[in-house]
């Protein structure tokens, strides 16, 4: 991975400690952006097996950038901002995650290990093997220092929740707003936007959200919403807010809850997909958008219109793209130079990726040198907080996803509860928009209904 040449424009220039080392990194930036630019690919070993482990998603949602940071384990360095003088460790490792001695749990068991039934029912040996897995198992150390005293709950009050501040989020707030309707748009990054600002590009997007677009006390970032629940005051969100610096819970009690908070980004199965440098779309987008920092060379693979739109903005952006494998087809017309339709994808490398190699429609297996693998497919709904709330959610075959079940105006089986953007499937931004206004202005409705002694 490299700067790009503006990259310096971005925020001040800092240092922080690894291991003894001192690291450049731009304050502000994830801490794992500011490792891998400075040619740290691994940041962590993995909990059984000790593969290396790089950041792959930039969301949160996978383990593989959990670091100690500052004396503290499990630390997702994908979402921490880099402060001068940090002090960053890798975990899991002996004696250190560049030199692992117990990587070679992997070489001696080369088709798995079962922890669980190794010398079972042998008499001492079990007790040893217990006792050498209780001993291995867990990551991360405990903390240096006692955790610091909790801050009060605070707890909020309004007429709608709108959780997620990106496409969706952002137009059905833009709707309460115009129709009058109080509500509180809680967001986990410290932006507004989402994919606007750091996704892959799309051609029929709105535009990002300009400053000022909603007033300041209708708005929180980094707020993490972590559960929907009841109790005897009525329904809440539970969220954790780390917008004074030190983590707070926070309830936000409303009538109405809309969820947009957009998806995950999923993993294809092919070997050695764990390789540090196998980035997902979004994080890869993020990476150069954002924060300046790309790939010399790297071979894309995935499916759908994301994966030509990430070859574009790639090259644009001065990476050389040495494969575009599109792995359901066909290849579209207007596709980039070079993109193929193959099968059996495979990065290569032993603690970083060297390369990557696939199966063409001849049958003929095909190698290519480059340091980044870039996974791009359609992201997994976060269904997770509107299945809490009482929503249904049902397999989709043809989009291969666990989406919400939910009507055209997003109306869930949570009389309380609506949805928009990608938490219902696949969407593109200009969807995901059309999908939040929708829902902002039946849940207006229903509020109105309510107020007359209507049907809510």
């Amino acid at each position: 991975m490299r700067r790009l040449p503006d990259a310096a424009s971005r925020g001040k220039s800092i240092t922080m400690d690894l291991e003894g080392e001192t690291v450049p990194a731009i304050e502000g930036e994830p801490v794992a952006c500011s490792l891998i630019a400075a040619g740290e690919s691994v940041l962590a070993r993995s909990i059984k097996y000790h593969r290396a482990r790089g950041p792959y998603c930039f969301s949160g949602a996978c383990s593989h950038c959990l670091m100690r940071v500052d004396g503290l384990p499990n630390v997702y360095t994908c979402r921490v901002p880099a402060r001068e003088g940090m002090k960053l460790e890798r975990q899991n490792a002996y004696p250190s995650a560049k030199v692992d001695v117990f990587e070679a749990i992997d070489w001696f068991f080369p088709k798995g290990l079962d922890h669980h039934e190794m010398f079972a029912g042998v008499p001492v040996a079990e007790q040893v093997m217990a006792k050498v897995a209780r001993q291995l198992a867990g990551l991360g150390l405990l903390p240096t220092a006692p955790a610091p005293e909790r801050l009060p709950v605070e707890t909020l009050r309004t007429r709608v929740a709108v959780v997620g501040a990106g496409a969706a989020g952002l137009a059905a707030a833009q709707v309460l707003a115009a129709q009058g309707v109080p509500f509180l748009l809680l967001e986990r990054d410290s932006v507004l936007g989402g994919r606007l600002l750091s996704g892959v590009p799309e051609a029929d997007a709105p535009p990002a959200p300009s400053e000022g677009l909603l007033a300041p006390e209708r708005v929180r970032t980094r707020v993490t919403v972590i559960g929907l629940f009841d109790d005897e005051e009525g329904r809440f969100l539970a969220a954790v807010s780390e917008g004074t610096g030190e983590p707070r819970l926070v309830r936000v009690y409303a009538e109405r809850f809309l969820l947009a908070p957009g998806g995950h980004p999923p993993m294809l199965p092919f070997e050695n997909n764990d390789l540090p440098g196998v980035y997902a779309s979004h994080a890869a987008s993020l990476l150069v958008r954002r924060y300046g920092v790309a790939p010399e060379t790297a071979a894309l693979v995935g499916s759908g219109p994301e994966l030509y739109a990430l070859a574009r903005l790639m090259t644009e952006r001065g990476t050389k793209v040495v494969a575009v494998v599109d792995l359901k087809g066909p290849v579209p017309t207007d596709a980039p130079a070079g993109a193929v339709q193959g099968s059996e994808p495979k990065a290569h490398g032993h603690n970083a990726v060297s390369g990557f190699s696939y199966q063409d429609a001849s049958g003929r297996r095909v190698k290519v040198a480059c340091e980044a693998v870039l996974v791009a497919v359609a992201p997994s709904p976060s269904f997770e907080l509107a299945r809490q709330g009482g929503a249904k959610v049902e397999y989709d075959e043809a989009r291969e996803v666990f989406a919400v079940v939910a009507d055209a105006e997003g109306r869930t089986a949570a009389a309380d509860v609506y949805v928009a953007g990608d938490v219902r499937g696949g969407r593109s931004a200009a969807q995901a928009a059309a999908d939040g206004r929708r829902a902002a202005e039946a849940l207006a409705h229903s509020l109105t209904q309510a107020a007359v002694g209507g049907k809510s």
